[in-house]
């Protein structure tokens, strides 16, 4: 029986995506500072001038899955994260872009065979969304983890294969 998993101290391989909305932005930028942090402590380049590292803005969740599309097509990355933060309102808005985000996303990541890490807050107030974005804990911080872990299985996966 052979175990196989992902690491987080091999990140020489690894370019990465971030792909981040704009809209509700005083979260979705403690988020991806979160995330850069984390990436950065693991030894990734996230210098202005990096070759492993690309951030991509969007208007909004609802458009993070084409460009995430766009980018696994490239075949330019090992790994993607899309980080965004919506907000329940008074309106159904709510659930048709959450739905369309996550639907989009994980279908970019089944049919391109790339990991996209699903970074997307949902939230009933803005108080819950600042509090998972830094207040006590960020969970960029958490998606860059998983970028990294499924970064590492993959290559760890076609090494095998």
């Amino acid at each position: 029986m052979a175990t196989i998993e992902g690491r987080f101290t091999d990140t020489t391989h690894l370019r990465i995506g971030v792909v981040v909305a704009r809209f509700n932005d005083l979260v979705t930028t403690k988020l991806l500072n979160g995330c850069l942090d984390c990436l950065s402590r693991h030894g990734l380049d996230t210098s202005e001038s990096s070759k492993q590292l690309d951030v991509i803005w969007v208007p909004g969740s609802f458009e993070l899955p084409i460009v995430a599309q766009k980018l696994a097509k490239s075949r330019s990355y090992q790994v993607l994260i899309t980080l965004g933060a919506v907000i329940r309102g008074d309106t159904p808005h709510f659930d048709v872009v959450i739905s369309e985000a996550s639907k989009g996303i994980a279908a970019v990541s089944r049919d391109t065979a790339v990991p996209v890490i699903f970074g997307v807050l949902t939230t009933d107030t803005m108080q819950q969304a600042l509090e998972r974005a830094g207040i006590k804990s960020n969970l960029g911080w958490t998606y860059a983890l998983q970028a990294l872990e499924m970064g590492s299985l993959m290559k760890a996966l076609n090494t095998k294969n």
